[in-house]
């Protein structure tokens, strides 16, 4: 017998953890460019002129777009299920789990306007071309920056949770770690990794604030 939801959630697992996976490593990575100052950050971004145009759209609307649309929304229809209650055990996974629904539910709207206004409005409409110092009068010297600056990194830590949280979720869901000290081992892991990249995301959005080269 053909089951959907089996499918349909490995495949939604699969979804988050390979492509959104790259596209925010691709994210922090560029970003943490701006450590080394404008010009190593501007000729990161540079980097992506190199690419056919009609190459990048493609890869922007099937490998980028369709497939997040699709992880958010069928993450909505499995949030929407979920019964979170990490009140009542306390268990570490049980609040992981909470954490995963939350920072779901937090993603989209962030999503929605960090792509909206950067690729659409900023990019598409306005033909800006994204570079130090669009994103320094974004953060920094604008109209609104220190509340573009904070919903901005908290959108990120919580794309990087749901992210190294949803590796440990991936291997469970695969059979990839079977056991509670596997299962254990991987949370660790995948916390660690956590860390790292929240860290990363801190260090370049401060150095904004306070040049750090």
């Amino acid at each position: 017998m053909f089951h959907t939801t089996f499918y349909m959630r490995r495949l939604h697992s699969l979804v988050g953890l390979v492509v959104i996976g790259v596209f925010l490593f691709e994210h922090v990575f560029t970003n943490s460019t701006v450590l080394h100052g404008a010009k190593a950050f501007n000729d990161a971004l540079a980097m992506m002129d190199l690419i056919p145009r009609p190459v990048f759209y493609g890869l922007e609307v099937f490998a980028i777009a369709v497939p997040i649309l699709f992880h958010a929304i069928y993450g909505i229809y499995i949030a929407a299920q979920a019964k979170n209650n990490p009140g009542n055990y306390g268990y570490v996974r049980n609040w992981q789990f909470a954490l995963q629904r939350y920072t779901a539910w937090l993603l989209i709207p962030f999503l929605i306007w960090h792509v909206g206004f950067m690729r659409v409005w900023e990019k598409g409409v306005m033909g800006s071309h994204i570079n130090y110092d669009l994103l320094y009068t974004y953060f920094v010297t604008g109209d609104y920056a220190i509340l573009h600056t904070v919903l901005y990194t908290i959108g990120m830590l919580a794309a990087i949770f749901h992210f190294t949280n949803g590796i440990t979720t991936f291997l469970m869901t695969w059979g990839v770690v079977k056991g509670p000290r596997a299962q254990k081992t991987a949370g660790l892991l995948s916390m660690l990794l956590c860390v790292a990249l929240s860290l990363v995301t801190i260090a370049f959005m401060v150095s904004y604030f306070v040049p750090m080269h």
